[in-house]
């Protein structure tokens, strides 16, 4: 979540006639080249016309997403107006022969933004860490059932050449709807993290989030709770196998599935023990708050404007946590927000803010699942993290175990590490994908270091 937020005022159309309007054509694929700090990502529009108006699709070919649904699509006036409830942004722009000129705007931000006809040039992409083909060690196309969701799950195992049981660690992605590469900005971390472990001896099974890839579901409407129970599902699946080493499962979960794992943990006996990358310690409302004042005031976003940010989000917040009707939150967060921004980005927000995964998360607390966890952990976080600010959330996790009498626990801090664990300058998000790490080797030997001792006992 970003900040409020400057106002910012619309294009005021010139003088075009009815018929004028009308005989523009926008149907069709629109390119563009968002540029923020640190970076710049192609977007791709593809619109087409109905009976009723247009509806339209968006790509982001440079972070291997395609197809994102936008909410609505209305051109009047000249003017195109774009809504993506699921990237929390809004495009409006004015349309003129063959381009396209307005703003994005996503949580609060806006940013110039130009789509013409012409495609835009491929941004090349080094990740010297990316592992490519042959493997040395078995690679197999998996799927399973989540019997309760009653959707299936497609993944993949990656297990070492010589026949034998091994110790598996499951892979739990972070927020936001993701493959079972974790892939961001061209990065492909759980792809890295899978290559190092399997070659280190472990076996690795990484899934599709529901409702993406080759995976069945729906993202959308699904909670952390709800992936709680894929993750119970692969762990169900791990143990149908006569490769895996039964009583050796490990979890491995980073940012939201840092908290999923404990939650599951807390419950699954069958887990052997836990690693939290990057994992939340505080209740979301609390993480939320502080992710949104350490990004801003890295940003050099005036420390005033930041404290009166986090006072309406708290406010919001609240609404939230104190709600016993959640079919009226909504309005509730509505009118709060209206008071701050214009009414269109009000709507966008308090839809988002209010729905079933926003909610889940603002109210679920992680200490209460880690006080419940008696198994081995390995909490990892690095010291650039402004996403799950280390310092607040690694001593949260820590005091949640040993409050629960956990005496099992290895914490460790990387100074010059950013959320993704990449080595790092500000921390910010806008730098992950200019940096051509993709996670510190150091956090990889790290975690091996950690499963040789749990599991050589």
């Amino acid at each position: 979540m970003k900040s409020i937020f400057g106002r910012w005022t619309l294009c005021i159309l010139g003088l075009l006639s009815f018929n004028q309007i009308r005989a523009q054509d926008i149907s069709g694929e629109w390119n563009g080249m968002l540029s923020v700090p640190g970076m710049s990502i192609r977007l791709v529009i593809h619109i087409s016309a109905t009976a009723d108006g247009y509806t339209s699709t968006m790509d982001s070919p440079d972070q291997g997403a395609t197809g994102i649904k936008v909410d609505t699509t209305s051109f009047e006036q000249g003017e195109l107006k774009l809504t993506l409830l699921q990237l929390g942004a809004t495009y409006e722009g004015k349309v003129k022969d063959t381009m396209i000129m307005g703003t994005f705007t996503q949580r609060g931000y806006g940013f110039p933004l130009k789509f013409t006809r012409s495609k835009q040039a491929t941004v090349q992409i080094k990740r010297p860490q990316e592992p490519h083909e042959p493997f040395p060690y078995r690679s197999e196309e998996i799927l399973f059932m989540n019997q309760a969701a009653k959707i299936q799950l497609a993944g993949t195992l990656t297990i070492p050449q010589k026949p034998g049981k091994y110790p598996v660690v499951i892979l739990i992605t972070g927020s936001g709807p993701q493959d079972r590469n974790e892939e961001i900005l061209g990065h492909k971390p759980f792809l890295v993290i899978s290559d190092y472990l399997t070659r280190q001896g472990y076996a690795v099974l990484r899934y599709d989030d529901r409702g993406v890839g080759k995976s069945e579901g729906d993202f959308a409407s699904s909670t952390s709770a709800d992936f709680a129970t894929d993750v119970n599902s692969a762990i169900r699946y791990a143990l149908s196998r006569s490769d895996i080493d039964s009583k050796q499962i490990f979890l491995l979960g980073h940012s939201e599935g840092g908290s999923i794992a404990p939650a599951v943990a807390a419950k699954n006996k069958k887990v052997s023990g836990i690693i939290l990358m990057a994992g939340p310690g505080l209740r979301g409302d609390k993480l939320l708050l502080l992710q949104k004042e350490k990004i801003e005031l890295a940003m050099g976003i005036d420390s005033s404007e930041v404290q009166h940010g986090l006072k309406v989000f708290e406010e919001v917040y609240g609404l939230i946590l104190n709600s016993k009707d959640d079919n009226a939150l909504q309005q509730q967060v509505y009118h709060k927000l209206a008071s701050q921004v214009d009414s269109a980005m009000a709507k966008n927000l308090s839809v988002q803010i209010c729905g079933n995964w926003f909610r889940y998360f603002i109210r679920h607390d992680p200490a209460l699942d880690l006080e419940k966890v008696k198994v081995p952990v390995l909490a990892l976080n690095g010291g650039n993290d402004l996403q799950v600010p280390a310092t607040e959330n690694l001593a949260a996790i820590e005091t949640a175990l040993k409050k629960g009498g956990n005496k099992n626990i290895t914490i460790k801090r990387f100074p010059h590490l950013n959320h993704l664990f990449q080595e790092s300058d500000s921390g910010l998000p806008s730098e992950y994908g200019t940096i051509e790490q993709t996670i510190s080797p150091e956090v990889l030997e790290s975690i091996v270091s950690w499963l040789q001792r749990i599991t050589n006992g």
